[in-house]
This record gives C-alpha cells, structure tokens and sequence, in this order.
C-alpha cells in the first residue's frame, strides 16, 4: 500500500479549505483516510500542522505531495531539498 501525505479539498466554491492527511494514493482526492495532520486555508495563508504526527508519518516512510512539502519546510517540520549538483 502506498501511503501519501496530501491535501483534501472543504469548503465552498471560490472559498476553498484543506486538511493535510495521510491516506492511501490509490484513494479519491477526497476519499477515507487514514489520519488527519493538519489544516491550510489558502486564502489567509494559515498554516496549522501537528508537528509531531507529521514527523512520525515521514519517518515512517510517508511521502509528501510536492504542496504538501512546501508546507511542512514553511513550518520548519522538514528540511528543505538541497539542490542537485550536477
């Protein structure tokens, strides 16, 4: 089974919400899943994640979306990428 850390979609149109999950990659966007980490509203930029739950999910082998990512270095809850030297 393999399990992604990604966002799902709420709220109203033109108004959207997302909870940050961890959840099986062959489920829908917005299908069951298996543990709810945090939330991110775009339009006012908020950014609530449990910390904890987020590193525990990674260090057991759960790969961000790249959105995702980005949200968790913003948080200071991953490292960011070093750049490939080429």
């Amino acid at each position: 089974m393999a399990v992604k850390m990604r966002l799902t979609r709420m709220g109203d149109k033109k108004s959207p919400f997302y909870r940050v999950v961890v959840i099986d990659s062959h489920k829908a966007r917005d299908g069951q899943y298996v543990d709810l980490i945090g939330t991110y509203n775009p339009l006012t930029e908020e950014v609530r994640i449990d910390a904890e739950k987020a590193r525990k999910w990674v260090s057991c082998g759960v790969q961000p979306t790249e959105t995702v990512r980005t949200l968790l270095v913003r948080e200071n809850i991953l490292e960011p990428r070093k750049p490939h030297k080429a």
